[in-house]
């Protein structure tokens, strides 16, 4: 089992930064370096803005469910998933922009968070976590 989770990680190590290169070299040589350096940064920059807006905003309703003596469960699954966001898209490249802009807003982070929240209930009950994909 521990082989398995291990030979995956070290083909996903590999293969996403071969795809993100390639990804990278077609769209440099349809719209040139430049422009394509120019991308990455801003996309980079851009992220870290609106991550950083989204974090607040989350952090302001974590504060307001502390005030008014609940559990903030479901924001702390959100803070989790833009923080993610937010360090995929400071990472160079296009794919994984692309994943960072889907985790950062609400409506395309719904999904993920039900999968998130599916597999903590799981290891609770359970004290095991699977993964299967």
């Amino acid at each position: 089992m521990r082989m398995k989770v291990l030979f995956t990680l070290a083909v996903l190590f590999i293969l996403i930064p071969i795809l993100e290169f390639t990804v990278l070299i077609e769209i440099g040589r349809r719209i040139g370096t430049l422009y394509t350096l120019m991308l990455v940064f801003g996309a980079g920059i851009a992220g870290a803005i609106l991550a950083r807006m989204e974090g607040l905003r989350i952090l302001s309703r974590i504060q307001e469910d502390l005030r008014a003596g609940t559990m903030p469960a479901e924001q702390l699954f959100d803070g989790l998933l833009v923080l993610v966001a937010g360090v995929l898209l400071i990472t160079p490249g296009f794919l994984s922009d692309v994943a960072g802009l889907l985790l950062l807003f609400p409506p395309s982070r719904y999904p993920i968070k039900l999968l998130l929240r599916r597999l903590v209930r799981q290891w609770i009950y359970t004290r095991t976590l699977r993964i299967s994909i």
